[in-house]
């Protein structure tokens, strides 16, 4: 029965961490997709210069090489980073930033119209 109970533990934490993963994983592909937008601008940049530059040393593949190369960064960074946080037991849940991914919004204010104190009670 303890190891029945033990196994099923093992299965949760497991999974949580997978899910962990995954979360973080979304977030920060997203976060570089639309906050590093600049930084995406400058890796496309650099690229362009160093397959120029390659051109001349292997005509064939330069480009190929650089853009697999600039992408391969791209996926190895986020899932190290994704790994890195989900090993700490960083939840996605407790950082503050993250409120839009799990439901928590922020109270918006309603806009109050000029006409609004003569109909806004009107049904």
């Amino acid at each position: 029965m303890v190891v029945a109970q033990s196994s099923d533990q093992r299965k949760t934490h497991s999974m949580l961490m997978i899910k962990s993963f995954l979360i973080w994983t979304f977030t920060l592909a997203v976060c570089l997709l639309v906050v590093g937008f600049p930084l995406v601008v400058v890796m496309a940049t650099v690229g362009c210069l160093l397959s120029i530059v390659l051109q001349s040393v292997m005509p064939v593949s330069a480009v190929l090489l650089v853009a697999g190369g600039l992408i391969m960064l791209n996926v190895l960074t986020v899932l190290i980073v994704a790994g890195v946080l989900t090993a700490k037991g960083i939840h996605p849940k407790e950082v503050k930033w993250l409120s839009w991914l799990h439901g928590e919004a922020e109270k918006v204010q309603t806009t109050v119209y000029a006409a609004c104190p003569l109909t806004c009670e009107l049904k």
